[in-house]
């Protein structure tokens, strides 16, 4: 009785140093992806009120706990039985990143009349505040709805020949991290300002290293959260290019001469602009049928 106790307690040790060692080369191959993941979910969770900044936040983390509680029983079954249906899943995840990318670069360069909402702005009601914050917050799950599904494929990837029960405890393991490291970072970025005046107000001498310091990160706040919005763009390029070059032949043996990550960034932009070009014709097509009254 007691040997066969410690035979399962010995194939538990076995199974979870596997896991252990299978989660580390999961995490490097990962790692692209989460640096993509950070940029962009820190530029969306960007921009509030102070005092909304965590509130918003953590309901973009329940979002995305709640994104991988949905792709991960999926993913395991759709790589049992219709392992085709992941790529497909995959590629229009990556139309839908190369289309955001794309339309926050035509906006960029082609003046709108529109102006940007502010979360801060005066005049603003509690009820439209919260409005805003919801719309942002909705497009923020979405993008971390399909971001987190490239990190699930990506991990799944690495184990795909092990047992069922290893894949689950790997990938589930990779996700859990992938959230709480990515919105960890981002919390701690969006609150940088905070800390600094905290750091200002508790230093008891007019020069001294905490206040220094406490300056430092108020006044780098703004143009880290400038340098988001860019950043973001180009991480949502990368990653819609390198879901196209990793699995379409096409895509991959085009231009071969360039480095990876350049033709990434071109097939992403490529694809993007063509989606762009097609929802604003859609768009422009559907204003006309409703302005003659063929559609209502």
């Amino acid at each position: 009785m007691a040997s066969g106790i410690f035979a399962i307690l010995d194939d538990i040790a076995a199974l979870m140093d596997d896991v252990a060692m299978m989660s580390k080369v999961a995490a490097k191959k990962t790692a692209g992806i989460l640096g993509d993941d950070l940029a962009v979910n820190a530029e969306k969770a960007s921009g509030f009120a102070s005092s909304r900044e965590i509130p918003v936040l953590w309901a973009i983390t329940k979002g995305s706990f709640l994104n991988k509680l949905i792709i991960l029983p999926i993913a395991f079954l759709l790589s049992a039985f219709l392992p085709w249906a992941v790529t497909v899943i995959l590629m229009l995840g990556g139309l839908y990143l190369a289309y955001e990318g794309a339309e926050k670069i035509y906006e960029f360069i082609v003046p709108h009349a529109h102006t940007k909402e502010s979360f801060v702005q005066e005049g603003l009601t509690e009820s439209e505040i919260l409005a805003i914050e919801k719309e942002r917050v909705k497009s923020a799950i979405v993008t971390d709805f399909i971001l987190s599904m490239e990190i699930v494929i990506i991990a799944l990837g690495t184990v795909v020949q092990e047992p069922i029960t290893t894949q689950i405890m790997v990938v589930s393991v990779i996700a859990i991290l992938a959230t709480i490291g990515v919105y960890g970072i981002v919390a701690l970025i969006v609150r940088m300002d905070e800390a600094g005046y905290k750091l200002i107000k508790y230093s008891k001498k007019e020069r001294s290293f905490s206040k220094s310091l406490g300056t430092l990160l108020v006044k780098a706040l703004p143009k880290v959260i400038k340098s988001l919005s860019v950043i973001g763009t180009i991480a949502l390029i990368l990653v819609s290019g390198g879901i196209f070059v990793h699995n379409v032949d096409f895509f991959h043996h085009f231009l071969p001469s360039l480095p990876s990550f350049v033709l990434e960034f071109i097939v992403g932009l490529i694809v993007g602009f063509i989606c762009l070009l097609v929802v604003v014709a859609v768009k422009k097509v559907w204003r006309i049928l409703k302005a003659k009254g063929i559609v209502g």
